[in-house]
């Protein structure tokens, strides 16, 4: 895996240095965690509205974050200028990726991590090494200290662990079909079916963001591949939190291969901490043995009609069809974690294909699922946004961020 420096590219790129202004312009909402792409060659360091803040270069593109842009509200980006007396500019706080060979990649802002993409090869010597690497995932860690994981790991398939098959940030289907009466449960693993990342394609790190790019294949019993992913990670540097831009394209030789599933085991979806699951059965186990109700799980999911109660969950189904599941533009779950409590956002893109089909649990599971016929003329891509935060979040909030996600400002160049 390959990385080099913005600092030194800077370096070697004075063309990267002069650059013209961009005016960003709001919406008709406020949005907030706003990804700005211009084709502008600015270097790290400009101003927003005389704000000091960074860009950083992408190709032919520079990206740029703000926490904030207001409804109507008009943002000049230029390059900063040193006025004199001001102390020349030293290299920024930067995003570095850190390898442990055969085991994960993690992505450090500074010294912390921040996030960690779990791509063990998969490992087909044993049932239990099968199970422990069928699948490559992402951890999330806290976003104050990068001490906690807030996400489920690889756990071994026993009594101990809850639900060990949902890892992380994850993505599968459970039912798949295809070839001639084929099936497939990536999202299981069963009958030697898995998925494994091959190689990363690409890495990009710097004062704005981290980018991953990772080939991921999917393979049947047989263990012949019936589909390729390309899976792309984004992190980027905000104040407050951390936000995940997630976005796949999943491709196959095949004449079709059908994705299915239901909500609880197919699409993309996030797995809390372990912890949380075990702390519900603990209080279970308690109140049978104290002959007393169960008190509500410390979980809830704040939605765009608002904030869910303790423990209460939703979920599509084929029988009664929630309308209140199906489609959702976000959703959001709070849990306890190390006596912390924690909120994730997950924002989903319109142009995401299908009926999009809901789940919640009170251990922390969340995400939803669709229906796809995948061949080779019509991959699958999507995209996604995940917020992860200290303490709560409010509805208006979330619908800032999701603006600033699917109705992203205007940007002209001047």
């Amino acid at each position: 895996m390959k990385s080099l420096s913005l600092f030194f590219l800077m370096l070697l790129v004075p063309a990267l240095a002069a650059a013209d202004s961009v005016t960003v312009t709001g919406g008709k909402q406020d949005a907030t965690n706003v990804v700005v792409t211009t084709d502008t060659e600015f270097a790290f360091d400009i101003t927003a509205n005389d704000v000091k803040t960074f860009a950083q270069r992408s190709g032919k593109k520079s990206l740029i974050v703000l926490p904030v842009v207001k409804a109507g509200e008009s943002i000049t980006i230029k390059p900063w200028v040193p006025k004199k007396g001001d102390p020349a500019p030293g290299q920024p706080a930067m995003f570095k990726f850190v390898e442990k060979a055969g085991e994960y990649v993690d992505v450090n802002f500074e010294s912390k991590p921040v996030l960690r993409f779990v791509n063990k090869p998969h490992d087909a010597s044993t049932a239990d090494s099968h199970y422990m690497t069928f699948k490559p995932f992402h951890q999330v860690f806290d976003p104050a200290t990068g001490k906690t994981l807030l996400t489920s790991g690889a756990h071994p398939n026993t009594k101990e662990f809850l639900y060990p098959h949902h890892r992380g940030l994850f993505f599968g289907f459970n039912r798949i079909s295809y070839g001639d009466k084929q099936t497939a449960d990536i999202w299981h693993g069963t009958d030697k079916v898995y998925s494994t990342c091959n190689k990363m394609i690409s890495t990009e790190e710097g004062p704005v963001f981290a980018r991953h790019k990772a080939a991921i294949s999917w393979h049947g019993k047989d263990d012949k591949a019936f589909a390729n992913e390309e899976r792309e990670v984004t992190v980027y540097n905000l104040p407050g939190g951390t936000l995940i831009d997630w976005n796949t394209t999943l491709v196959t030789d095949f004449p079709k291969v059908r994705l299915d599933g239901d909500p609880q085991h197919a699409g993309f979806h996030f797995r809390a901490n372990m912890e949380v699951a075990t702390n519900i059965e603990a209080e279970k186990a308690l109140a049978k043995k104290e002959n007393r109700p169960v008190k509500p799980a410390d979980t809830y999911y704040l939605r765009p009609d608002g904030k869910g109660k303790p423990g209460e969950t939703r979920n599509w189904d084929a029988k009664g069809k929630n309308d209140k599941a199906v489609n959702l533009p976000w959703n959001a779950m709070s849990c306890v974690i190390g006596e912390k409590r924690y909120t994730v956002l997950r924002i989903n893109h319109p142009d995401n294909p299908g009926e999009k089909r809901g789940s919640e649990r009170d251990y922390g599971r969340f995400g939803d699922y669709f229906e796809y016929d995948l061949t080779p003329k019509t991959p699958l891509k999507l995209k996604y946004r995940v917020w992860v935060q200290l303490g709560e979040m409010t509805v208006p909030q979330c619908e800032a961020m999701a603006n600033g996600f699917v109705n992203p400002p205007e940007v002209k160049g001047k």
